[in-house]
Parts: structure tokens; sequence; C-alpha cells
């Protein structure tokens, strides 16, 4: 079971820092993504990471206010928001799968999305003023 949490309210130019645990099997043998979706708007990719490979990546839209990191101790992978913008008001899911998938460099949104197997509970960010 994957849970992302961490999300809230915030004021534009801002930081949260939202988590991605796992109960019931490890994390670093998996690929995990991060997703995104706002209210009436498709799913869109945020950035993952691999560990066995790649590592951690960033999509282009987010890349310098978004990182990812990993804690393979406490079993979660984080994502770091800073600068956060009213654009970026979505509900925020983490996902994983144990395929074995290509650098998320070379997907697109919906070959990562549609790569995923486990998918947790969104965390809500709002940022507004």
């Amino acid at each position: 079971q994957l849970q992302a949490s961490g999300g809230g309210l915030v004021q534009p130019g801002g930081s949260l820092r939202l988590s991605c645990a796992a109960s019931g099997f490890t994390l670093d043998r998996y690929a995990i993504g991060w997703f995104r979706q706002a209210p009436g708007k498709e799913r869109e990719f945020v950035g993952g990471i691999i560990w066995s490979g790649e590592g951690t990546f960033i999509t282009d839209s987010v890349k310098g206010r978004f990182t990812i990191s990993g804690d393979k101790a406490k079993n979660s992978v984080y994502l770091q928001m800073n600068s956060l913008k009213p654009d970026d008001t979505a509900n925020y899911y983490c996902a994983a799968t144990v395929t074995p998938v290509p650098p998320y460099s070379v997907l697109t949104s919906a070959q990562a999305i549609a790569g995923m197997d486990y998918w947790g509970k969104g965390t809500l960010v709002t940022v507004s003023s």
C-alpha cells in the first residue's frame, strides 16, 4: 500500500514536502513516480526515482523548483516543492511499479502513468493567497 501525505494550503512562493510511504513492500525495489492532477485537467507526470538506474528525474515543467529524494531506511520517497505557484494546485499522487521501466527522461507523461502498477491515494496541495 502506498500513501502520499504532506499536502495542504500554502501561499504562492511557499514550500511543501510531500511524502510517499509504503507498507507491505520495499520501495527501493520499485520505480516510484510522482504525479498530479489539477481540477478539470488530465493527470500528469511530475518526476520519479528509479533506484537501480536513472536515479531521480524531474520534468521540465517543475525543474528548478521541485526535487525528489528517497530514504531507504524509512521506506519513503519525498517530493520537495519550492516556489509554489497557483498552477501547482492539484492532487498529488505517488505510484510504483516493479516492472523494469525505461529512464523517465525518455517517457511521455502518458507512458509514465501507464507504466505504474500501484497507486496511492492523493494528497491535495492548494496554492493560494
